[in-house]
């Protein structure tokens, strides 16, 4: 059977599961995140969800359905919308059960549920505590968040947390954040839960704040989305820096103490790669990012997310193949062929949410969690209010000198290309280039057109086997909605 093609985002265009921990299972990725939903008031406002995809067959995912909700913590907070289940992590216990570690908020406390299958119906287990009973939060402790697991070679299990933002204080609810980067405990592996490290806080010596300047963390110290992952023997310890849109690591040789700055993974907006400096030059709106690195058959991926419907809470899965040579991993560019293992083929259609390039001709925006206006720019969203209403995402605003990229196709045979628009034009075209910046090598006539209308143009000879496609608008006025387009 042939593989299914892989585009970011990997998941549907209705799924909104951010802050992914990719884990290997009997030859399946699984994927356990948080759950946003489609225009959400705020981040992580749906139950937890699994996907996951047979490891030769990336762009196979299977939808496991609802694995934990929020109602089964006995902690669980009544207002949900200011107290969501935010970025979870799972781990196989010495008895062969899965068990999944989380934060919700309102609770200061790091809860664990457990289930027989890794993608089944997790039930609640109890808190992270110490040796006493207390729970770790319950100490005034910095604020626990985002917890990340790891087991060890040697059977042992490490668990990390940390929130080193302190202007949040509806998510703070009354704790510190961390003056010193993420803490580490260590875990009983007979009941998953006490904590036998130790009283005392250990921190893993990721800087952050006042103590990261003069360091090499002073550029990107540590912010939140603790992650550890181990590789050819040495412990890579993923996070999200205090800018927010970008995931860094760093690496030692011990899991709990050694770490060096190792350099930035991905950002959600490119920012960091050639020619792209800041925010306001950004591939896409930027907002803030979590994921983690994963091993598959030989290949190193990094997973993260993306924004979109121009707010933060908005979030979509999405994972690249990332260079790992000699123990240092190097950033990865934001594209659309993601884990389909080399560009995409250059026929068939397209639809245009695997855009990796989305902005205006003013840049893009740190995003809140309010809509900023329309303006003149393009952005990501649905029809609907949610999956069943809305399951097709779009472009909207696709308009004058906007550009919206895609990266990357194998053109070497493919002679045509039909967009696919609706909206309100005149005198307007659509013009494509292979470079952002660069000629532009086909330009199509558009019309007004209420529905959804092709318009077709013709390629050039000579394009490569890993070709990116550019579209803008020319013309005054021109403004649509960018809904797919053929190769041909």
């Amino acid at each position: 059977m042939a593989k299914k093609l892989a585009f970011n985002p990997y998941l549907p265009s209705w799924e909104y599961v951010p802050d992914a921990e990719p884990h290997v299972v009997d030859g399946r990725v699984y994927v356990y995140g948080s759950h946003d939903l489609f225009n959400g008031i705020n981040f992580c406002l749906g139950d937890y969800v699994c996907w996951s995809a047979p490891v030769d067959d990336l762009g196979n995912w299977t939808y496991h359905g609802v694995i934990f909700k929020r109602e089964q913590d006995p902690a669980a907070p009544k207002n949900r919308i200011t107290n969501g289940l935010a970025a979870p992590d799972m781990v196989v216990g010495d008895d062969g059960r899965y068990y999944l570690y989380y934060f919700m908020g309102g609770t200061k406390m790091i809860s664990v549920a457990v289930c027989d299958e890794p993608a089944g119906k997790y039930e609640f287990y109890g808190y992270v505590k110490y040796k006493d009973g207390t729970p770790i939060g319950k100490r005034n402790e910095p604020f626990q968040f985002d917890p990340g697991c790891l087991k060890d070679d040697d059977g042992r299990l490490y668990l990390y947390t940390g929130f080193a933002f302190g202007g949040n204080p509806i998510l703070l609810d009354g704790s510190q954040p961390t003056k010193k980067g993420p803490m580490w405990f260590e875990i009983d592996t007979k009941d998953m839960l006490t904590v036998i490290s130790g009283d005392e806080l250990n921190y893993l010596g990721v800087l952050t704040g006042e103590e990261a300047k003069g360091t090499p963390y002073e550029e990107q110290p540590f912010g939140e989305a603790s992650s550890m992952r181990k590789f050819n023997g040495k412990y890579y310890f993923i996070y999200s820096s205090l800018n927010s849109h970008n995931l860094c690591y760093a690496v030692s040789d011990k899991p709990t103490e050694g770490f060096e700055f190792g350099g930035i993974l991905i950002s959600c907006g490119d920012i960091g790669l050639p020619g792209v400096p800041d925010v306001k030059h950004a591939h896409m709106d930027t907002g803030n990012t979590h994921g983690s690195l994963i091993e598959i058959n030989g290949k190193y991926y990094i997973f993260y997310h993306r924004h979109s419907n121009r707010k933060q809470s908005s979030r979509q899965a999405c994972a690249e193949e990332i260079r790992f040579e000699d123990g240092k991993f190097y950033q990865a560019e934001m594209t659309s062929c993601g884990l389909n293992d080399g560009p995409l083929p250059g026929k068939g259609r397209i639809p245009s949410y695997c855009a990796c390039n989305v902005y205006g001709k003013n840049g893009t925006k740190f995003l809140s969690m309010l809509k900023y206006p329309r303006g003149a720019s393009p952005f990501l969203t649905q029809k609907g209010k949610d999956r069943e209403e809305g399951p097709d995402q779009y472009i909207s605003n696709f308009c004058t000198d906007c550009t919206v990229g895609f990266k990357y196709f194998d053109l070497s045979q493919t002679r045509k290309i039909r967009v696919h628009l609706q909206g309100y034009g005149k005198n307007c075209a659509v013009t494509i280039r292979t470079q952002e910046k660069g000629d532009v090598i086909c330009r199509i006539p558009l019309d007004t057109c209420k529905k959804e209308q092709g318009f077709l143009g013709e390629l050039p000879e000579g394009l490569g086997t890993k070709e990116a496609l550019y579209f803008s608008v020319e013309g005054k006025g021109g403004t649509f909605d960018f809904l797919s387009f053929d190769l041909l």
